[in-house]
């Protein structure tokens, strides 16, 4: 038996039965849809498909916390990588050209990078390539700063032979020259005496009469003393070590032995006309590394500014060489 319903009616002060009607019926059914539909909104608007509990709340705020992190740690890493650029830049142009010691290339500063995949466990992870980019960055700077380490230990060690490094590199002028006139031709293109062709002159020539004492022009070991079938006839090459060669040609005399110990400014021979030369005269050669340089750059211990620009204007005077 379906229960009555009744309402109070306060100006009869009496009770009313309510009449149900299928119009009442059709409202309350209405209402209980609106909700479901509504309550299904809101369980499909949620990030989860349904109500967040305040555990997954936090997770959720964890990880924009890990995203702005990893964010602000690719921001770090990127003036981190600015820095070590700007010391590398320093170590090869200015540390390294100092003590003229061979930059290191990008290849040998970047090697080891790429290869086998590390980080191919984070394949399908939420942000893996945020994760990836930043581990990858880190990874390089620390192999960049490996390479750098070592260079500077290199530096370091190269300051503490800087002493003894100068006291090996070519300073002085081989014959003695205060005036300046015993300079004859100097590096460069040349018409040779005897062959009268125009041929590349790797050294500098210097006049003066047989018998002129030549001095080594900085410390080291006799690579080769005596005669040899190169033109040069009787000559002296000496190792000064650190890249550093020097050559002295168409000696008179030779007053050293191979392996021999020189220091600058002792006597290693004496000047002469002997191998292809037009007359006596010591023809001087600078080598760094295997190559032939302009040994005008090798005069600063013995001559003044003013003296040195004018050894250099005149050794650039293109005229006949003397072998």
């Amino acid at each position: 038996m379906a229960k009555r319903k009744f309402i109070y009616d306060p100006e009869t002060l009496s009770y009313k039965q309510v009449e149900s009607s299928s119009k009442a019926w059709i409202m309350v059914f209405l209402a209980g849809l609106i909700v479901g539909v509504l309550a299904i909104i809101i369980l499909l608007s949620s990030p989860n498909g349904y109500f967040q509990t305040p555990r997954e709340k936090n997770l959720i705020r964890e990880n924009e916390n890990l995203k702005l992190n990893y964010s602000i740690l690719d921001k770090k890493l990127q003036k981190i990588q600015l820095v070590l650029n700007d010391i590398k830049q320093r170590d090869n142009n200015i540390y390294r050209t100092i003590f003229e010691a061979d930059p290191i290339s990008d290849d040998v500063r970047q090697g080891g990078y790429g290869g086998v995949d590390l980080y191919k466990n984070l394949e399908g992870k939420p942000d893996a390539e945020l994760i990836k980019n930043s581990m990858s960055e880190a990874e390089k700077i620390e192999k960049e700063l490996v390479v750098q380490s070592k260079s500077f230990d290199e530096v370091v060690k190269l300051a503490k032979n800087k002493e003894k490094m100068l006291a090996h590199l070519p300073a002085i002028q081989p014959v003695e020259n205060k005036d300046l006139k015993r300079m004859a031709s100097g590096y460069g293109w040349r018409i040779h005496p005897i062959l009268k062709t125009r041929r590349f002159h790797y050294g500098m020539d210097f006049t003066a009469k047989t018998g002129t004492p030549i001095y080594a022009t900085a410390d080291g070991i006799v690579k080769h003393a005596g005669w040899k079938a190169n033109g040069f006839g009787k000559h002296v090459v000496i190792n000064h070590g650190f890249g550093y060669e020097t050559l002295y040609g168409h000696m008179s005399k030779v007053a050293v032995k191979n392996g021999q110990k020189v220091k600058r400014g002792q006597v290693i021979g004496y000047v002469g006309n002997t191998g292809l030369s037009a007359g006596p005269h010591c023809h001087y050669e600078v080598h760094v590394n295997g190559k032939k340089v302009n040994p005008i750059n090798f005069y600063y211990n013995d001559l003044t500014p003013e003296m040195y620009a004018r050894l250099r204007k005149m050794a650039k005077e293109e005229n006949q060489s003397l072998d």
